[in-house]
């Protein structure tokens, strides 16, 4: 006696299934941040969550170009079955910014070519590509720092943050935070280039976050770091 395998959950049905949590509110909000899906990203979660790991539908769906469906897809996904040259090319084609983000938070800095990537995207002269070479210095900043040249990175900073475009400004803006939060000795320098460039310094911050601002960022941090 042979017993058949469940069928597997197509492409259309988790379009559908996003289709119908879709809500015009949330596209509103998502559009204002340069983003064009409507799902509620708790509920996008949900979906991925059943689906569990699927490598293959995956790919399917990210093929499809669809938002929502693309940030399922960097859920299910198997980061170590991915090659350099994949994500080389995922990451080029992903130009919404959640996409952008989780693919490189999720997907890319748990691949075994990540160090590889982050030295091939860090001088790339598209800013959004050199923007998550940076992102993933910061990663090696904060975690295995061995290696990396700490105050030239902050030469870099200095000379190029301030009239860099929005999303490479940031992540250089986050590095600099991140090597004044993790490097006690380049810390003083670090608050000090942030002075100087006044870089976020008047960003939108809400009640009880801390502001981008590297100069508060890297305080505030240190204050909760070294608190008993």
């Amino acid at each position: 006696m042979t017993t058949s395998s469940a069928p597997q959950t197509t492409v259309d049905e988790v379009l559908a299934e996003l289709a119908a949590l879709a809500d015009p509110k949330i596209l509103a909000v998502n559009t204002r941040h340069g983003d064009d899906h409507a799902v509620n990203l708790t509920k996008l979660r949900a979906v991925a969550k059943a689906l569990k790991t699927q490598h293959e539908l995956a790919g399917e769906l990210w093929a499809t170009d669809d938002t929502a469906a693309r940030l399922v897809a960097i859920l299910i996904s198997r980061p170590k079955s991915y090659t350099a040259a994949e994500l080389d090319a995922m990451l080029r084609d992903a130009r919404v910014p959640k996409v952008h983000d989780w693919l490189v938070g999720y997907v890319v800095k748990k691949s075994p070519h990540v160090e590889e990537l982050r030295t091939a995207w860090f001088t790339d002269p598209d800013p959004v590509i050199a923007g998550a070479g940076w992102a993933l210095t910061s990663d090696r900043v904060a975690k295995s720092p061995d290696g990396l040249d700490l105050p030239h990175l902050l030469d870099l900073i200095e000379s190029h943050m301030k009239a860099a475009p929005d999303r490479l400004q940031w992540a250089m803006n986050e590095c600099l935070a991140t090597i004044g939060i993790h490097h006690p000795a380049l810390r003083p320098r670090a608050i000090t280039i942030g002075e100087s460039l006044r870089v976020l310094e008047d960003y939108p911050t809400p009640p009880n976050c801390t502001s981008p601002y590297a100069p508060i960022w890297i305080t505030e941090m240190v204050r909760r770091n070294t608190q008993p």
